[in-house]
């Protein structure tokens, strides 16, 4: 029986949700080939997280060298598991992390990758992948070599595993990497949401046109229960923190609603949530790339919009 490996990222003690949508996905791939899940963790916490995931065998990698990403560190772990199971897949997630340790594991194996994946199928006895490439422009589709092969899967690509199991949890010690250490971990502003939990969410773009206009966004999202979001050019204005971006240089969202105000659709924008249950877009021009994804659209202008459905909303 051949294996699927799955990498996972371990936050807080915790599986994340990236890597649970890998083991929703690598389940379903299994179940078709024949093959088993093995997931592998680093650090010291890894191992109670793998335990309660649905995998058929867990490893955990563990030492002082992988407490925090150290990419020498992780390559030569990884190499170290991968030569010991020889999987038919590796699926890594498509973060920074991600892109670093893919690249560098399927170099030195000497086998293909594939990235910027957001699609898995089993054909016959074939693996195909599909990606996005020219910045999400185009989708491209690859066969997998059965040797075996590394793919880095973008996040919110699957439905997240919900499924708690009881693995078999191994423990191997973390191949060290001279010459290389950890100074200093600088993290991220924190922003005032999360805008990836929210259900709904009122994306607002270049066409909200003034910051003061913002609070007309506020407003809105107040009635109908959500939280603003906004498309790059916001940011770069300065109107909105980097933590409520939305986008391939910001966060990757699945809301129940996504309402797409005045964003014209930049592929990188679309990236982060064309796969919302739901997405009504409104911008005055009918054209704008934002109303090929979008399930409803409207050219009436924003700034007419939304005081109009802020007070229908509330019943005034």
């Amino acid at each position: 029986m051949g294996s699927i490996l799955v990498v996972t990222e371990i936050l807080g003690g915790n599986i994340s949700d990236t890597s649970r949508e890998l083991l929703s996905k690598a389940r379903e791939l299994s179940q078709t080939l024949g093959a088993e899940v093995v997931a592998v963790g680093f650090g010291s916490e890894s191992a109670q997280a793998l335990a309660r995931i649905d995998a058929d065998r867990a490893i955990a990698v563990t030492g002082q060298a992988v407490e925090q990403y150290l990419p020498l560190a992780y390559e030569r772990s990884l190499l170290q598991v991968m030569e010991q199971e020889s999987p038919q897949l590796t699926m890594i997630a498509n973060t920074t992390m991600g892109l670093d340790l893919g690249a560098g594991v399927a170099a030195t194996r000497g086998i293909s990758l594939a990235a910027y994946c957001n699609g898995l199928a089993v054909e016959g006895d074939e693996i195909i992948a599909q990606s996005q490439v020219f910045a999400g422009k185009l989708l491209a589709e690859a066969v997998l070599p059965s040797e075996g092969a590394v793919v880095t899967i973008l996040p919110g690509s699957f439905p997240a595993s919900e499924v708690e199991g009881h693995p078999t949890v191994t423990t191997v010690d973390a191949v060290s990497a001279p010459g290389m250490s950890l100074i200093q971990v600088l993290e991220p502003e924190k922003g005032d949401v999360d805008i990836t939990r929210a259900d709904i969410l009122v994306s607002v773009g270049r066409g909200i046109q003034d910051p003061e206009n913002l609070t007309l966004a506020d407003e809105l999202a107040d009635a109908i229960g959500g939280v603003v979001s906004c498309s790059r050019p916001v940011v770069d204005a300065g109107w909105l923190p980097k933590a409520r971006q939305v986008g391939k240089s910001g966060q990757t969202v699945k809301p129940k609603l996504y309402l797409a105000l005045g964003i014209s659709g930049a592929p990188e924008h679309l990236q982060g949530m064309k796969d919302a249950d739901l997405i009504i877009a409104a911008n005055t021009d009918e054209s704008a790339s934002i109303m090929d994804v979008a399930h409803y659209g409207t050219t009436v202008d924003i700034l007419d919009l939304m005081p109009a459905l802020t007070e229908r909303l509330r019943g005034e």
